[in-house]
């Protein structure tokens, strides 16, 4: 059996001392050894295959290097599950474990899991939501740092990360701006949550900015399933003046309005063009053509909230002022959107009917 690598041997294998050593692979100290013999020290560590005693440098800093990751449904959700992923991988790098629980949504659950992770003396907890809202930190949360992923704090009192809503829409709907649609329907959802809201806002900023007014009649508020986006898009696309490009508030209700344009006749983009947010990609990649749509950071804030509670954890001062990050949403472009048609295929023999009835007689015109 290969004997356990020490950090004396790393020490004499990197030819510095055993405090240089210390120091150089210490999360807390390592800013007192100068780039160099840091990297040198961490490389000679990696080729020994050195791994600190977390037992013994927890006892020492009575410090557990566990957190607890407390979710609603995100664990059990593919959808959301890269916001999981993104703070494993945050942990991992700095030598900290995550244990993670999940409720469901039962709250009485939830009071128990974050009472079993109190137990196992956990160093901090990420509180994390399945969608963005304001919420206030459970009182059985005490005594450890907490960071909120995917919420706000009403309070202020925590740091929190979410997506910034606001953005994400203006992005979608100046993707349709761009292209040259002017008359942009917004399916919108019903439930009273900040994204609602801030995509609404989102929705008005980018027509704005464009110079083009905003109409009631094109926004609709439906259940944030494909249902809803059916339903939502068949109401904008029977208005007396249909528009040509639509922006969902999420991904299934795109798919919903798919279906909706597939109904009527309409191919997409030719006669509509549609944009989303989410990037839930089952969707968005598989339906035809592609859907455009405004990903949501799920991995980055995953990893951001992480890195949050554990710069808290081991300089307490952060904690004082706590931070409050909307976090970019970037854009992806598939199959979905293309100009207008200036004029439908319908709409030119109407035209051209019209304009043949306004003639006169052939004998009226040779008199």
């Amino acid at each position: 059996m290969m004997a356990k690598v020490g950090i004396r041997d790393v020490s004499k294998a990197a030819g510095v001392s055993v405090t240089t050593v210390s120091h150089a692979l210490s999360d807390v100290h390592q800013a007192r050894v100068n780039p160099e013999t840091r990297r040198h020290v961490q490389e000679v560590a990696a080729r020994l295959g050195y791994a600190p005693n977390r037992l013994a440098s927890g006892l020492r800093n009575q410090r557990s290097y566990l957190l607890g990751l407390v979710s609603d449904e995100i664990a059990s959700t593919p959808f959301a599950g890269e916001m999981v992923l993104g703070a494993q991988d945050a942990a991992y790098e700095r030598g900290w474990l995550i244990m993670l629980v999940d409720s469901g949504g039962n709250r009485a659950l939830e009071e128990r899991q974050v009472s079993t992770l109190l137990q196992h003396q956990v160093d901090g907890i990420v509180y994390a939501k399945m969608y963005h809202q304001r919420l206030t930190v459970p009182r059985e949360i005490t005594g450890v740092p907490v960071v909120l992923l995917d919420a706000e704090d009403l309070d202020g009192k925590v740091s929190s990360v979410a997506p910034d809503e606001l953005a994400a829409a203006r992005t979608a709907v100046k993707e349709l701006i761009d292209a040259g649609h002017r008359r942009i329907g917004f399916v919108n959802q019903n439930e009273d949550i900040p994204a609602t809201h801030g995509r609404l806002q989102g929705y008005h900023a980018a027509l704005a900015e464009a110079g083009i007014e905003y109409d009631d009649d094109l926004v609709t508020f439906e259940v944030p399933d494909v249902s809803g986006g059916r339903d939502g898009a068949l109401k904008l696309l029977s208005l007396p003046e249909p528009p040509t490009g639509l922006f969902c508030f999420r991904d299934p209700q795109a798919l919903g309005a798919y279906e909706a344009a597939h109904s009527l006749g309409l191919r997409i983009p030719d006669d509509l063009s549609i944009t989303s947010i989410d990037d839930f990609q089952i969707i968005s990649e598989g339906l035809w053509p592609g859907l455009t749509t405004v990903a949501l950071p799920h991995y980055e804030m995953g990893r951001w909230a992480v890195s949050r509670l554990l710069d808290e954890i081991e300089d307490p001062e952060k904690a004082k002022a706590p931070e409050r990050l909307l976090f970019e949403c970037p854009i992806v472009r598939r199959g979905s959107v293309a100009p207008p048609r200036s004029l439908s295929p319908s709409d030119s023999e109407q035209k051209d009917a019209s304009r043949m009835n306004t003639l006169p007689p052939a004998s009226e015109e040779l008199a």
